[in-house]
């Protein structure tokens, strides 16, 4: 058996086509978003390309699902990728992306089709058929196309193991499983698909090739912290996260509960980056074909929490439209960087209107993240020995790149409302 500690041990960084193309992306699109990353932010660590819900949905159209619409599957129970959407199908995608030295996700929904089991059709490798292994009270709250699976049916690994072999034999690099990591048909058990999360696991170590795992949505539970970290390499902190300050803002309770639940291969997960043009397909959360809503400097402040947290990173936005200051937000190396390879990473103190953290960076030095949480403006001031800084030392602005004042027992940064900064210490030479 493989270890899936080792297929991230990094949290995974890329482009995600859910925020601004919904269930409605195809091959062109999709392929045109990975040139992009590939000529622009790759080399500062972005690499997989995630085609989201539904691919094999022939009218898909938005954000929004057409219920029991029929689908594109093959003779033994799987759904493969619409003709009209992605003509070329997800082997040439994938070696298109791999080309570009980039990596291919896809987006399923836990269980079988609907509508296998309505047609009873078989199962590769088994006796049993997708009617036998369907458990018929299994059903997610929000989409129509899938039944969940019964664990204790035989068929139901033969059915994933199937999946899976098909995914790897399209080089599929990363696969996010969604009504899975909470599942709503069931309030009073809303980690009810536990057994398929095993099913998931045992498949894809079995299929032959790296495949990272991710889990939605959320709110994950942390009493269920041991069995995600057990079988994903990543897994959902909340719902569905848009660009509305209170979903920012609340973020920061949520973090601060998972810290400690994060692990080389075990990425606890904020979700997507609402950044650039956004919500191409239909109006959701706001207006159709915006940018985001959040400011600069709450898209900054976004940035800082998920890195010095070390969320896995993916961007929601046709990065085709991207305007410059977008993309100076995303090639940020040395924030990256924090989020890729800092250490020690802990929340300081968190209040109602301010919040701060620390880490190391991956030479050893240690750096500040401070936050600004109200409506006005505000310093935040943090007592240096809290984060193991006694003597003096020169703090570096991490997004302005300037060295400012040296400092001795507090340091203070003025913030605009909803701002925040992240600062590298280093002693008046220049030195860790």
């Amino acid at each position: 058996m493989s270890d899936k500690n080792t297929f991230a041990p990094t949290p995974p960084m890329g482009w995600n086509s859910w925020d601004c193309y919904g269930a409605a992306v195809n091959e062109a699109q999709l392929l045109g978003n990975a040139q992009y990353v590939a000529e622009h932010l790759k080399d500062c660590g972005w690499q997989y390309i995630v085609c989201d819900i539904q691919w094999y949905e022939p009218t898909a159209d938005s954000n929004l699902y057409h219920k029991f619409a029929d689908l594109c599957m093959d003779g033994v129970s799987r759904l493969v990728p619409a003709p009209n959407r992605f003509p070329h199908g997800f082997r040439a995608v994938a070696d298109e992306i791999h080309a570009l030295g980039l990596k291919f996700g896809i987006h399923i929904l836990r269980g079988i089709p609907r509508q296998a089991v309505h047609r009873n059709t078989p199962i590769l490798g088994s006796d049993q058929t997708a009617r036998d292994i369907a458990h018929p009270f299994s059903l997610c709250s929000w989409n129509t196309d899938m039944y969940g699976v019964d664990a204790a049916q035989p068929g139901a690994q033969s059915y994933y193991d199937s999946l899976f072999a098909l995914y790897a034999s399209w080089g599929v690099d990363f696969v996010k499983v969604d009504d899975i990591a909470v599942t709503e048909f069931r309030p009073d058990a809303p980690y009810s698909a536990k057994a398929e999360i095993e099913l998931i696991r045992r498949a894809i170590d079995r299929c032959g090739r790296e495949i990272v795992l991710s889990l939605s949505p959320g709110p994950a539970r942390i009493c269920d912290a041991a069995h995600l970290a057990q079988n994903a390499n990543m897994w959902r902190l909340t719902g569905d996260f848009w660009d509305h300050w209170d979903k920012l803002k609340a973020m920061f309770e949520r973090c601060a509960q998972w810290n400690a639940y994060r692990a080389k291969g075990c990425w606890p997960d904020c979700d997507m980056l609402p950044l650039g043009k956004i919500s191409k397909t239909c109006a959701y959360l706001g207006e159709k074909d915006r940018y985001t809503n959040f400011t600069p400097e709450e898209q900054k402040t976004m940035l800082n929490l998920w890195c010095v947290f070390r969320s896995p990173l993916f961007l929601g936005g046709e990065l085709r439209e991207n305007r410059p200051e977008d993309l100076r937000l995303l090639q940020n190396k040395e924030l990256l960087a924090l989020n890729q390879h800092s250490s020690e990473n802990r929340q300081l103190f968190r209040t109602e209107d301010q919040a701060a953290w620390c880490c190391r960076d991956e030479h050893g030095a240690p750096v500040l993240a401070l936050f600004n949480l109200a409506d006005e403006a505000q310093t935040v001031s943090v007592s240096l020995s809290e984060c193991g800084k006694e003597a003096a030392f020169t703090p570096v602005d991490l997004w302005t790149k300037r060295r400012l004042a040296p400092v001795k027992g507090t340091f203070s940064a003025a913030l605009a409302p909803h701002a925040s900064g992240v600062f590298r210490m280093e002693d008046a030479g220049g030195q860790n």
